[in-house]
């Protein structure tokens, strides 16, 4: 992973100095909300509905060891001992005494931490496969191209204020793992036919009340163009974006209402930068360049050879395991193929009964820095779907590790199962949701306990957003819900079909809607009653979205009517 420079170091501390000043006079009195505001905002800082929510970067989703102990002992010193990790590979405080968040910051700047970009109409967080580096059909690693853009984009003064805030994923294996589609830009590494490495380039996803699918501006630019390309991207954006009306100010409605206008605006652009600055080779990214930064991603060092009696416990261990079915179902959802072969990938779910989805308990957290520390050479990665993934493990050591992540809670087999169930922190914290997604991803997990279903059902990606910002991707679950507002009641719209535009995704689109909305205690019925319907109309080996896809909604919106035909009658009984 990236590794903080001399210079690095001394920014993110300056950042964390110039912050305790700020926070100094908004508490004494001289500068008031208005002018704070902004301020708090540039490093992560939102007022929610009962406190302080604080989002930290994390850059491609990379953590290392020594990063998550301080996320954890932040946590439980100034937290309620817990931390969420959300869809875009952050990680978010909900209980932060703003009092208390310059000593925060400092902490964060102690480990190479801080909370730059993660609010504001700028260039967000960069996200990226959490198997970059590591995937078997890997083009090229993203993660290189990840922090030459982030670097190039941080306090990037022509682009500090955007008509509204501006997401990028980059992937770079054949599967698209990042849901580029859905993404305000969305780049793939790819190859020409000459086996040039360059990037096809979508623009204008997005979520939201307008759910739409990135469109492809370039199928092919050569990579030393990609800082140039964005410019021009955004320099677009930021001219013609607009700022009258916060629900159409995304780029996305901007492609929109000028479809090929917008993608030849760009190209124009992008010339006219190019004759500008290609002279001095300005903004090119150049090979001297993604060579340094692609030295920060070699593979961390291997741990030393193991002496016998370790060698001798990791294999009576892995035999062990290999007699109990659990063992099996944990390999099969949560070990996952890796371009070394005697190594694995090893996704910890975060997903349980009790526990809310992408929380993570202090205890959690200490538990997977040392899984990680011991089994994956010190690194993890926060998934997109809320988990963290242990990006260096060996096929030798995954009894042992099994074992220990399973006394650590951290080993239910669910991963990509209905119980893997994505959701943002819903009404129960933000302020701007317009009901909770907990409560409703609890009674969903409850009632599918038993993993023999949830292995029957298979692959089931079911998504939950309290609003219709959809930070927990709604749109794009195999099963999506939105809390929605009825004259100050939570009820919750349900659709299908939608795909993030990976394999076990399906292609990137928005479900469909099955009707009106649903009163919350209502909405696992609704979930069992589609079940039900894909249970009796699926083919042999045909997935929930594909059935979905293939039959559409009419008769899922039926066995949905039903539930509230019921509730109807129960409620005149």
């Amino acid at each position: 992973m990236y590794r903080y420079s001399a210079f690095d170091r001394a920014f993110v501390h300056a950042r964390a100095a110039q912050y305790r000043d700020q926070l100094r006079r908004h508490l004494e009195g001289s500068l008031g909300e208005d002018e704070f505001k902004p301020l708090r905002l540039q490093n992560g800082w939102y007022i929610q509905r009962h406190a302080p929510m604080l989002r930290v970067a994390v850059p491609y989703g990379a953590l290392a060891v020594r990063q998550l102990r301080a996320l954890a002992d932040i946590a439980e010193r100034f937290d309620r001992g817990y931390v969420h990790f959300t869809t875009r590979q952050n990680a978010q405080f909900n209980w932060i005494p703003l009092e208390r968040s310059a000593d925060v910051m400092d902490a964060l700047a102690e480990v190479d931490m801080h909370g730059i970009q993660t609010s504001g109409n700028c260039v967000r967080n960069i996200n990226t496969d959490a198997l970059a580096g590591v995937a078997p059909d890997e083009i090229a690693d993203p993660r290189p191209f990840c922090e030459i853009l982030r670097q190039w984009s941080t306090l990037h003064p022509e682009f500090a204020f955007l008509p509204r805030k501006f997401k990028v994923s980059i992937g770079g294996s054949r599967e698209d793992r990042v849901a580029s589609g859905w993404y305000d830009i969305g780049m793939h590494l790819v190859r020409n036919s000459e086996g040039e490495l360059g990037l096809r380039v979508l623009v204008g996803g997005g979520m939201g009340r307008t759910p739409l699918i990135g469109t492809v501006v370039r199928e092919f630019l050569p990579w030393r163009h990609m800082l140039l390309y964005t410019e021009a991207i955004l320099r677009v954006y930021n001219s013609y974006g607009r700022r009258d009306n916060i629900w159409k100010a995304r780029i996305k409605i901007l492609v929109r209402a000028e479809g090929q206008r917008f993608i030849d605006a760009v190209e124009r652009e992008f010339a006219a930068i190019v004759e500008r600055d290609l002279g001095a080779e300005a903004q090119l990214v150049t090979d001297a360049q993604l060579d340094a930064m692609a030295r920060h991603f070699e593979p961390p060092p291997a741990p030393p050879a193991d002496e016998p009696q370790q060698l001798a416990d990791k294999a009576r261990a892995l035999e062990q395991a290999r007699r109990q079915p659990a063992f099996e179902r944990w390999l099969q959802r949560n070990v996952h193929a890796h371009r070394l072969a005697d190594h694995r990938v090893v996704t910890l779910s975060l997903k349980r009964a009790g526990q809310a989805p992408g929380n993570a308990t202090t205890q959690q957290m200490l538990a997977a820095a040392e899984l990680a520390e011991r089994f994956s050479r010190g690194e993890l990665r926060v998934s997109h779907e809320q988990n963290l993934v242990l990006a260096w493990v060996r096929e030798g050591d995954l009894g042992l590790l099994w074992e220990q992540a399973r006394d650590a809670g951290l080993a239910t087999p669910n991963i990509g199962l209905l119980g893997d169930i994505i959701a943002c922190p819903g009404g129960d914290f933000c302020s701007l949701a317009n009901a909770r997604s907990l409560p409703v991803a609890e009674d969903i997990t409850q009632r599918f306990q038993d993993l023999d279903e949830l292995f029957d059902i298979g692959d089931l990606d079911l998504n939950i957003s309290g609003c219709i910002n959809s930070c927990g991707h709604h749109h794009s679950g195999g099963i999506g819900i939105l809390g929605v507002d009825k004259d100050g009641a939570e009820w919750y719209q349900v659709t299908v079909g939608g795909g993030d535009g990976s394999e076990r995704g399906g292609s990137a689109a928005p479900g469909r809607i099955i009707g009106a909305s649903f009163a919350a205690d209502e909405v696992a019925d609704v979930v069992e009653a589609l079940i039900d319907v894909y249970r009796a109309e699926r083919t042999p080996g045909e997935r929930f979205i594909d059935t979905a896809r293939r039959l559409g909604p009419a008769p899922f919106a039926s066995a949905a009517d039903a539930v509230r035909r019921s509730t109807a009658r129960k409620a005149t009984a």
